[in-house]
């Protein structure tokens, strides 16, 4: 799993096929601009990235402070942890409805009352900006 902060959109969640320098480039490639810096654990796929890009690499240990200034990776630690303990209520989640599961987890992080109007224009990529939430 492959978690992405994009700074137009909240948090995007995105699943593999397989963890490796091509599939990562094709993910990561229309999200991150050049100007970047991404902050990583130093996995061997995201230097390579950074490399043939030409984007600036930060690496952040796993172990030890995981903050160096301004760089950090909490929060997608924090996502993942809260992830992992809502999806703990279901004893485990069939791999071909994943995404269903991270769509559904993504919406309640997002918004504070899920309605059938946001759940609507959720399905067909827009945001309900028009839409008052109370």
């Amino acid at each position: 799993m492959l978690v992405v902060r994009d700074r137009h959109k909240s948090t995007a969640t995105v699943i593999l096929a397989k963890v490796d320098a091509q599939h990562v480039a094709a993910v990561l490639t229309p999200l991150v601009d050049k100007d970047a810096v991404l902050c990583t654990d130093g996995a061997a796929v995201y230097s390579a990235f950074c490399k043939t890009k030409g984007i600036k690499h930060e690496v952040i240990p796993t172990k030890g402070p995981r903050t160096r200034g301004a760089f950090h990776i909490q929060n997608v630690n924090a996502f993942d942890s809260r992830l992992k303990g809502w999806m703990k209520r279901f004893h485990g989640v069939a791999t071909k409805y994943l995404g269903n599961y991270l769509g559904w987890r993504r919406m309640l992080e997002r918004y504070s009352h899920i309605s059938p109007e946001i759940c609507l224009f959720e399905a067909v990529g827009r945001m309900p900006q028009q839409l008052l939430q109370t």
